[in-house]
C-alpha cells in the first residue's frame, strides 16, 4: 500500500500536542534514558519503537480497567491501548527530531465480524536517511502477535482480512484521530471501553 502524508510540511510532524507532550519531565527523563547523541536516526527510531513496545502494556493483554491517553500518563503508569501507546512513540521520536504520524487500521475486536469491529493505530515514522517513511505498531506482541521494526518490509501485528471488510487507511495523519482521543477521555473503564466504545471508522 502506498501511503499519503496528510501534509506536505515535514514540521507537523514534529509539533507537540496535548497527548504528545515530550516535554514533560517524565517523557524528559525517558528520552534522556534511551537516546544519545552518537545514535544514528535509524537506531534511535528502533530504540524508541522496542521501548514502547516491550516495556509498556497492552491494556486488554493485562486486563487492566486503567485508561491512559497522554504520553506523559503512558510513561507514568507503563500500561495503555494502542491510541495512547502511538501518543508515547511519537513524543519519543519527535523529540528527536525524527517526524512521526498516525496511521490506521479498522480490524475486527476479536476473531469474528459479529464481534466487532475497531480502529487500530499504527504510526508513520519518516525516515529522512532513507528519504520514506515507515509503519510500525506499537501494539505490543503476544503469542499469535509478532510485530517488529523493520526497515525492509512492514511487519505489523495485524495483516488486513479484506473478505472481513478490514481495512488499511492510507493516510499518515499530523495529529491522533479524534474519535480515538474521545474514546480514551470519555471512558472509565478500559476494559468495557476496548470491548463495546472503540470507534470502528475514522
Amino acid at each position: 500500500m502506498e501511503m499519503i502524508a496528510e501534509s506536505t510540511d515535514i514540521y507537523d510532524y514534529l509539533k507537540e500536542l496535548d497527548v504528545v507532550n515530550f516535554s514533560h519531565p517524565l517523557i524528559q527523563e525517558s528520552v534522556a534514558e534511551l537516546f544519545s547523541e552518537g545514535q544514528s536516526e535509524i537506531e534511535k527510531a528502533k530504540i524508541g519503537y522496542m521501548f514502547v513496545r516491550d516495556q509498556i502494556s497492552h491494556s486488554w493483554d493485562i486486563q487492566s480497567p486503567k485508561i491512559t491517553c497522554k504520553a506523559s500518563d503512558v510513561i507514568k503508569y507503563k500500561e495503555g491501548i494502542c491510541y495512547a501507546k502511538s501518543n508515547l512513540l511519537a513524543a519519543l521520536l519527535r523529540s528527536q527530531g525524527i517526524p512521526t504520524g498516525f496511521c490506521y487500521q479498522r480490524l475486527m475486536i476479536f476473531d469474528t465480524p459479529d464481534k466487532g469491529y475497531s480502529i487500530h493505530a499504527l504510526n508513520g515514522v519518516f525516515l529522512s536517511s532513507l528519504n520514506r517513511w515507515i509503519r510500525v505498531d506499537v501494539r505490543g506482541n503476544k503469542p499469535g502477535v509478532q510485530a517488529e521494526f523493520s526497515i525492509k518490509e512492514e511487519i505489523l501485528a495485524f495483516s488486513i482480512q479484506e473478505k472481513f471488510d478490514e481495512r488499511d487507511y492510507p493516510i499518515i495523519y499530523t495529529e491522533p484521530n479524534p474519535k480515538t482521543i474521545a474514546a480514551l477521555e470519555g471512558n472509565i473503564d478500559a476494559i468495557e471501553m476496548y470491548k463495546y466504545n472503540l470507534p470502528d471508522f475514522l
